[in-house]
């Protein structure tokens, strides 16, 4: 008879899409020794298919867990060692299973967390938090939108203490329910009380889906202030402020704004090249600097996204038995740019370089010879000849030009700027899939 956890990506298969299974998912094996009823641990062949797994597919698998077992695990996603025992680990970005009952992802470090003026302020903090914890910001109250790092620096410090040989507690609050549910139906709340008051650190991610769940607040409330009380460190996640998360009590809100609040904003271009080149080194990919540039033009805010366009283009990479080039990764990527890039007018372009540059429309249209209006311009009319089916005398109709000799004037010089000038070519990329991620929105 197949284990559980066979059965369970067997019935993953039916609700993914064959590609993905057969390319990911068909290369877990179940680790039937090390799992528990409440940790589904799965091996994978390598970081990358490892990582991917981890961020598409683990919060499916463990619902699928829940519908057979009527418990909901955390799926862990290891990497066996190609030269021993399946048994075996090496060290890699996958969560691992620490002393204190936490599950930390051993990668989500200080060291490997890049910095950028998106996110400078809540690094600082966290950096903080790590080295006076509990005298530092308590709490320290982490928000912004999905795959900005909020995880990775909370799970840092988890990192930094449980290395000191301290109790941490990591979960979310869908976790904290579960845990809370199951402990009141069995009548064993000291159990409860004991694993979530008496810890050094606790993390706690989506801290908004506390909403309008009043006995939950409640018992969080009082968990807060067992742990504050002590002096005991906390760290809440979330994707908007305290003061901004709707159907929480106020005293919890007030409670979350008594530490600091630290925002995670989108990372601007510079950054996610850094980010990119890290995740490159994390997961040995080698790509050269103009792939590095164009990935970083494509993905939006979510970085998370990275991690699956590297396993995506290493795959294809392997299977093919080609070096990634910035030819071939265009090529392997087409589609999902195809697919932004079908709606895309005149207007939208016009509206996202203004925004985007700081320029009111009506100045990229008018004749003005300023400098900041005429590079705004240039582009705007770059990405409306490459990205929408308008002739030339259309675009100098639109732009208010002379002639179509005009367009094409303007298209020789941006393109002479693209090859000469690389900080401006990717400068037009990343416009050109800001653009394309506009039609999306």
């Amino acid at each position: 008879m197949n284990s559980i956890g066979t059965q369970v990506l067997n019935a993953l298969k039916s609700e993914i899409n064959e590609i993905d299974y057969q390319r990911y998912i068909k290369q877990l094996s179940y680790d039937e020794a090390e799992s528990k009823s409440n940790l589904a641990v799965f091996r994978a062949p390598n970081a990358l298919i490892a990582n991917w797994v981890r961020t598409k597919f683990a919060d499916k698998i463990a619902h699928l867990f829940e519908i057979k077992t009527n418990v909901k695990p955390t799926v862990s996603i290891l990497v066996k060692s190609a030269t021993s025992s399946s048994h075996q680990n090496v060290v890699a970005p996958v969560p691992s299973e620490r002393p204190g009952g936490s599950l930390l992802n051993p990668s989500y470090t200080f060291q490997n967390f890049v910095v950028g003026g998106s996110n400078e302020f809540a690094f600082g903090a966290a950096k903080s938090v790590s080295e006076k914890p509990g005298i530092a910001y308590n709490p320290l109250f982490l928000y912004g939108g999905v795959g900005l790092g909020k995880t990775h620096l909370m799970q840092s410090v988890g990192n930094v203490m449980l290395a000191q040989g301290k109790t941490v507690i990591y979960t979310s609050v869908e976790q904290f329910l579960n845990d809370f549910t199951r402990h009141l139906s069995n009548r064993t709340m000291d159990r409860f009380k004991d694993k979530y008051r008496k810890c050094d650190l606790l993390l706690i991610d989506d801290i908004q889906f506390l909403s309008n769940k009043n006995q939950i607040q409640e018992e969080f409330f009082h968990t807060f202030d067992a742990l504050r009380n002590e002096n005991k460190q906390i760290i809440i996640t979330s994707d908007k402020p305290p003061k901004k998360i709707g159907g929480l009590e106020e005293r919890l809100k007030s409670r979350f704004e008594s530490g600091l609040v630290a925002d995670i904003q989108p990372p601007e271009l510079e950054t996610k090249i850094e980010i990119i080149k890290k995740k490159c080194e994390i997961n040995r990919v080698k790509l050269d600097r103009d792939v590095i540039n164009y990935v970083a033009t494509i993905i939006e805010n979510n970085t998370r996204e990275i991690e699956g366009i590297l396993s995506k283009l290493n795959a294809y990479s392997q299977l093919m038995g080609v070096d990634i080039t910035i030819e071939f990764a265009r090529n392997v990527l087409k589609e999902q740019m195809a697919e932004k890039r079908s709606n895309i007018t005149t207007d939208l372009i016009m509206d996202t370089v203004a925004k985007e540059l700081n320029i009111k429309p009506s100045e990229i249209r008018s004749k003005s010879r300023n400098s900041n209006i005429v590079y705004a311009r240039r582009i705007a009319i770059y990405l409306a000849r490459s990205l929408t089916p308008n002739s030339m005398p259309q675009l100098a109709q639109y732009f208010g030009m002379k002639d179509h000799t005009a367009v094409s004037h303007t298209m020789k010089k941006i393109q002479e700027l693209m090859k000469n000038d690389e900080d401006f070519r990717v400068k037009v990329e990343e416009l050109s899939n800001k653009v394309s991620m506009a039609t999306s929105e």
